[in-house]
C-alpha cells in the first residue's frame, strides 16, 4: 500500500494512469511513429551515437534499432505515468526481481549496500519494485530544473516508500546514516558534467567519463557493491537480477570499481542496444 505521507501525483497523471497498460502502449506506439517519421526527435544524435558504438552495423540494422529505440522509450515514458496507479501485485508481475535475497541478506546482517544501476529498459520501475519487496532504499537523484516536473517525479518514485536524496547532499546523508542498513541506489551511467571527480575509460568506442560517487561510498565505508541488471522479457515486462561487484570491505585501487561497473553496463547495452537512451547527449566532456 502506498505511503499516505507521500505527496500524490497530479490529478491528470493519475487520470492517465487509470487507462489499461495495453491502451497506454498503443498510444506509445503512435508517439514513437511521430518521433521517428513526422516530428523527428534527435535523429542525428541517436544515429551518431549508435553508428559510433556499432560501426559494424549496416544501414538496415541501424534503422531497425532506431525504430526499436523509439518504441521502447515511448513505452517506458507511458509506463512511468502508469506507475501512479500500479498496484504492488501487478508491479511484481511486470518487474520481477530474480534474486532479491542477496540484498535482503546484506540488510539483515546490518550492512548498507551500494547498488549500481544504468538507464536500461524501465529503470524507474526497479526503484518501485525494491520498495514493495520490503527493502529500505535511499536513491540519489538529480533535481530537475522544472519545479513541477521535479515534484511529479518525486511523487512517483516515493510512492511505495523510497527515500530520495539529491546528488549534492548524498555524501553528507550517507555519513549521517552510515550505520543504517539500507540500499543506496545510484543510476550512474550518465556523464558527470557537474562533478570534477571522474573516471575515464573507453566506453562504446569513445572516451567516456563516469561518476565515482558510488565507488567512493563503497570504498570509504566498506560497503558491498552490487549491480542490478535489467532485461526486457515482453512488452511492459522486465526482469532484474543482482550481481556482486565487490564484497564488504574489499580493497581496490582508485577507479577499479567504477571500471568494473562501466564494463558491465557496456555488456548489458550490447546485449539489448535498443533499450538504452541513445537520445541523450552523453559525450559532451573532452578528456584531457
Amino acid at each position: 500500500m502506498a505511503n499516505e505521507t507521500i505527496v500524490k501525483s497530479a490529478w491528470w497523471v493519475r487520470a492517465i494512469a487509470l487507462l489499461p497498460l495495453p491502451v497506454l502502449h498503443a498510444i506509445a506506439r503512435g508517439l514513437a511513429f511521430l518521433a521517428l517519421n513526422v516530428l523527428p526527435y534527435r535523429p542525428k544524435v541517436i544515429r551518431g551515437n549508435l553508428s559510433t558504438a556499432f560501426p559494424e552495423w549496416d544501414a538496415r540494422t541501424l534503422r531497425r534499432t532506431m525504430r526499436d529505440f523509439y518504441r521502447g522509450y515511448a513505452d517506458v515514458m507511458l509506463e512511468l505515468l502508469k506507475a501512479a496507479r500500479l498496484e504492488p501485485e501487478e508491479l511484481r508481475r511486470r518487474m520481477r526481481l530474480v534474486n532479491p535475497e542477496l540484498l535482503h541478506a546484506e540488510i539483515d546482517a546490518g550492512r548498507p549496500v551500494v547498488l549500481f544501476a544504468a538507464h536500461q529498459c524501465n529503470w524507474e520501475w526497479i526503484l518501485l519494485a525494491l520498495s514493495i519487496d520490503g527493502l529500505p532504499v535511499d536513491c540519489a537523484y538529480k533535481p530537475l530544473v522544472n519545479e513541477w516536473a521535479n515534484r511529479e517525479m518525486h511523487a512517483l518514485r516515493t510512492r511505495f516508500g523510497a527515500r530520495m536524496v539529491a546528488v549534492g547532499d548524498m555524501m553528507r546523508d550517507v555519513i549521517a546514516r552510515r550505520r543504517v542498513p539500507r540500499v543506496i541506489a545510484l543510476v550512474s551511467d550518465q556523464e558527470p558534467v557537474a562533478s570534477d571527480r571522474r573516471h575515464w575509460t573507453k566506453f562504446l568506442n569513445r572516451d567516456s567519463a563516469f561518476f565515482m560517487g558510488g565507488e567512493v561510498i563503497a570504498d570509504k565505508l566498506g560497503y558491498p557493491a552490487y549491480f542490478v541488471a535489467i532485461r526486457r522479457v515482453g512488452r511492459g515486462r522486465y526482469e532484474a537480477s543482482f550481481e556482486l561487484l565487490a564484497p564488504t570491505g574489499a580493497t581496490r585501487v582508485e577507479g577499479e570499481l567504477t571500471e568494473v561497473f562501466a564494463r558491465r553496463v557496456e555488456r548489458q547495452i550490447r546485449e539489448a542496444p535498443a533499450d538504452w537512451p541513445w537520445s541523450h547527449k552523453r559525450w559532451r566532456l573532452a578528456r584531457d
